[in-house]
């Protein structure tokens, strides 16, 4: 288990702190190309992420060498996040509509990344438009929706490739059901979504949590 926990150190960080996947994106420069506003599945893809108001749906992380962790995702807009993992997994990543936080329990040490650099900026703000920087990806089923979004002038910033299914009840008609995350050195996270449900009550201290290098709670 000691060397399952230090790999999902590893793969909450990047999930957490992989700031050159969507942020850099989102602030690049507007280029005529980029500036055309996206049409078909791309839009609808794009309105199914700002239509979420609150969303909680179970997840499980995956990363390059297959070993697997579960918890739960809170969703609520604007901005704030909580990645709640098994209770054998001593981590925490939420995000108070500020800053993303990973806490990590085992070590009792906390790391702060700005909202605007992190890699799950198309989820936690409505105005990002991943159709700027996304591309359809061809699949074989109909029913599923494949994004790739990149920065191809920046390499170095990573791949975050979204996938949704149409699902009528979901924002949009479509869900999201998982997301896998490239960084520049070819570490690969996978989150898929599962038993979601929109329009929960979510309470805002969800997104708090105590401290462990002291007794208070931030």
């Amino acid at each position: 288990m000691t060397h399952t926990i230090s790999n999902f150190r590893k793969t909450a960080a990047a999930l957490a702190a992989m700031t050159l996947v969507i942020a850099p994106l989102a602030l690049a420069p507007v280029t005529p190309a980029a500036a055309q506003a996206p049409s078909g599945d791309l839009a609808r893809a794009v309105g199914a992420l700002r239509g979420i108001s609150t969303m909680r749906a179970d997840f499980v992380q995956t990363d390059r060498s297959g070993q697997r962790v579960s918890g739960v995702l809170t969703l609520k807009r604007p901005g704030r996040i909580r990645f709640q993992y098994e209770r054998s997994v001593p981590l925490l990543i939420v995000a108070d509509g500020n800053a993303l936080t990973m806490i990590d329990y085992g070590v009792r040490q906390v790391q702060r990344w700005p909202i605007k650099n992190s890699p799950l900026g198309a989820l936690l703000d409505p105005n990002r438009d991943v159709g700027r920087f996304g591309t359809l990806q061809p699949v074989t089923d109909p029913g599923v929706v494949s994004i790739e979004v990149r920065d191809r002038g920046h390499p170095e910033y990573g791949v975050i490739t979204l996938i949704f299914v149409r699902n009528a009840a979901a924002p949009g008609g479509l869900q999201l059901s998982s997301w896998v995350a490239l960084d520049s050195q070819n570490q690969r996270t996978t989150i898929r979504l599962s038993n979601h449900q929109y329009g929960v009550a979510v309470a805002d201290n969800a997104f708090r949590y105590t401290d462990p290098r002291s007794t208070g709670k931030r």
